[in-house]
């Protein structure tokens, strides 16, 4: 697939960007080659490859799953203007 000039200005005016004919011809050039190398990439093979979460073979570094504060929910609901059953009690905003 490759672009026209008159696509071009169509995309940027669809953009609401401003484009002279000089920035439209370098534009489409780089447009071109972007979609030249889509297309060379679509054209490989990858029946075989199962697919990767990452270009490299890395593992996670996972931190242990584990409980590194206490508790502090009282001292939190001790400076609470209003608590009840361990839930903070608020004032009504809406009737």
């Amino acid at each position: 697939m490759s672009l026209s000039l008159d696509e071009v200005h169509r995309i940027a005016h669809l953009a609401r960007i401003e484009i002279t004919d000089a920035e439209a011809n370098a534009t489409l050039g780089q447009l071109n080659g972007i979609f030249s190398l889509i297309e060379a990439m679509q054209a490989v093979d990858t029946a075989g490859v199962a697919p990767m979460a990452h270009a490299q073979d890395l593992p996670q570094r996972l931190r242990e799953d584990r409980v590194t504060e206490s508790d502090q929910r009282a001292a939190f609901q001790a400076v609470a203007p209003e608590t009840e059953a361990g839930l903070y009690l608020v004032p009504k905003v809406i009737e």
